[in-house]
């Protein structure tokens, strides 16, 4: 299927317990499953880093184990998005971007920020958020020099070249369905998640920037229901569509029954 911009599909994060001796072969070491995944896949959404801070030399290991058009997406913190619920976060937006991210270089994808569902629209949060997030890595490197102490002596804070950073927002409240949202989003340049979640949480289909970004978390049941044949040629089409705009990042999140990599292969399949 020709596109015009690349499409990259892979799954949210990749260590998971029922994934050994299923997707992954039987007695493969734990090290080596991120290289045996991206072998498979042509990118993978870090979700760790949505957990706690991760280590320059992580994210150094993770780049040096995959191919080199390899590609990572990776979930901001939770602090951010859920403690702070983006008030007040210049610091830790900086301990981010200085605890390794940037240290991906070539293979740095779009930052996730995932919003909980709790949290409801407020445009002049959101505006004072957007305008805060760094539009290039040269950017995000001199916001992060502005970490606090519990990054001295760990801190990466430089960029070997400065590229154009990807930023993608998923909602989960309805209260940010509308217009506002996406004025908001497209002046920012920041793209609205597509997200499945069997009608958990609203669905937004509007490109807000020069690059799509979409979640695939399950069309029946959150986190665990796989999807057809049928289902997979529908997303296919509807992202070859969006591939004609720009770039397409897609991530499946059904991993509770082990479907999100065969998900993905069997979508990136249709796609390349």
């Amino acid at each position: 299927m020709t596109t015009a911009g690349t499409v990259r599909v892979g799954t949210s994060g990749w260590v998971y317990a029922p994934w050994r001796g299923t997707f992954y072969p039987k007695g493969l070491p734990q090290r080596r499953e991120l290289e045996h995944l991206s072998h498979t896949l042509n990118s993978v959404e870090i979700n760790g880093s949505f957990y706690a801070l991760q280590k320059p030399e992580s994210y150094r290991r993770w780049a040096e184990s995959t191919p080199d058009d390899f590609v990572f997406s990776m979930k901001g913190p939770r602090f951010i998005t859920h403690m702070k619920k983006l008030v007040d976060v210049e610091t830790p937006l900086a301990n981010f971007f200085a605890s390794g991210v940037l240290a991906l270089e070539h293979k740095l994808g779009p930052v996730l920020w995932q919003l909980p569902p709790t949290m409801r629209f407020d445009a002049a949060v959101l505006h004072d958020f957007l305008d805060r997030l760094p539009a290039t890595t040269a950017a995000a490197a001199e916001l992060a020099r502005g970490h606090d102490a519990r990054l001295d002596g760990r801190a990466w804070t430089t960029v070997e070249t400065d590229r154009p950073m990807r930023h993608a927002l998923e909602v989960r409240h309805p209260s940010f369905v509308g217009d506002t949202l996406i004025d908001l989003m497209r002046g920012a340049g920041v793209a609205v998640v597509l997200a499945d979640s069997a009608e958990k949480f609203p669905v937004i289909d509007e490109m807000t920037a020069d690059f799509s970004y979409a979640r695939l978390h399950g069309d029946a049941e959150i986190y665990v229901s796989g999807y057809t044949d049928d289902a997979l040629d529908t997303w296919a089409s509807r992202f070859a569509d969006r591939a004609h705009h720009g770039d397409v990042f897609v991530y499946f999140d059904n991993d509770q029954k082990v479907r999100a990599p065969v998900d993905a292969r069997g979508l990136l399949d249709r796609l390349t």
